[in-house]
């Protein structure tokens, strides 16, 4: 059963491109990334879900309902949480959690008193006095506090620290078990990767692609970059194992998939003044491998 389903979903903004026939499936029970980099679509895409723009052509359903005409029956069974969130400051924590379960017709207090202290919150805070990372904390909770069916959540972990962000990947997993559908959009690909059981590539409002997390690991390109000693050194060796190779001057640039080991004795056998191998950007796999 699909939990979220669109159909040739479109979004213009006047002549500007918003998303252009997205067609995405997500189905119960599943952890669902929708990944691209930052413009890509991705917020637009889940704007449209939640009824807060209206499409210029296609459709969306949660729960085999229309998400236009159906949208408040739908929303008090997801929990959502925005990339940005923004609140009434005069309100502290515990406030504003009370006035979120009133929406859904719940008793929560045990639910916010153990999510609050799950996060380390102090409830008792006005918001305007709250750092970023706390006012996320408080999206959060709000998007939980209810056990929603479904969670939507767009970058969810800026502003937390390392710590909190495990503690919310462990929290995300934990609500998954209990049967929460989760659609997870980000632009970390290690994020996705972490908790997601299939992914959605989306760029410039186009969908590239809807794959399993363990096609995208088998994947597994370096981004290599070499600072050579001697602008002449002969690099053909490098071009033979190299993919979308670039050489400027005495630098020279390529992604590498294979085995460290034949990497390494390429490279031992040239001279060199620095070397880097890093894991490439999103952007930089959309570039070789998606385009």
């Amino acid at each position: 059963m699909n939990i979220i389903e669109t159909k040739n979903l479109t979004k213009y903004y006047g002549k500007h491109r918003g998303i252009i026939d997205i067609n995405l499936q997500v189905e119960e029970g599943e952890i669902f990334g929708f990944i691209g980099p930052n413009g890509a679509g991705k917020s637009t895409t889940i704007r449209t879900l939640m009824n807060f723009i209206s499409p210029t052509s296609g459709s969306a359903y949660i729960f085999n309902k229309d998400c236009q005409k159906q949208s408040s029956y739908i929303k008090k069974s997801i929990g959502y949480l925005p990339s940005e969130v923004n609140y009434y400051d005069d309100l502290n924590a515990q406030q504003l959690f009370q006035y979120s379960a009133k929406y859904y017709h719940k008793e929560c207090t045990a639910r916010i008193r153990e999510l609050s202290e799950y996060f380390e919150l102090d409830v008792s805070k006005r918001l305007d006095e709250m750092s970023f990372g706390n006012k996320k904390k408080v999206g959060i909770i709000q998007a939980l506090l209810h056990k929603p069916k479904l969670l939507i959540l767009d970058e969810p972990t800026g502003g937390l620290d390392p710590l909190m962000q495990n503690r919310f990947f462990d929290l995300l997993e934990n609500e998954n078990k209990a049967g929460t559908t989760i659609l997870f959009s980000s632009h970390l690909l290690s994020e996705v990767q972490r908790m997601c059981n299939r992914v959605a590539i989306i760029k410039e409002g186009h969908l590239l692609k809807v794959e399993r997390v363990e096609t995208l690991r088998e994947e597994k390109y370096k981004k290599v970059k070499i600072l050579l000693s001697n602008p002449r050194e002969n690099i053909e060796s490098l071009s033979e194992i190299g993919e979308n190779v670039v050489i400027s001057k005495n630098k020279v640039e390529f992604m590498y998939k294979g085995k460290s080991k034949e990497l390494l004795q390429r490279l031992n056998a040239i001279e060199c003044d620095n070397i880097w191998i890093e894991d490439p950007s999103l952007e930089e796999i959309f570039m070789h491998y998606y385009l």
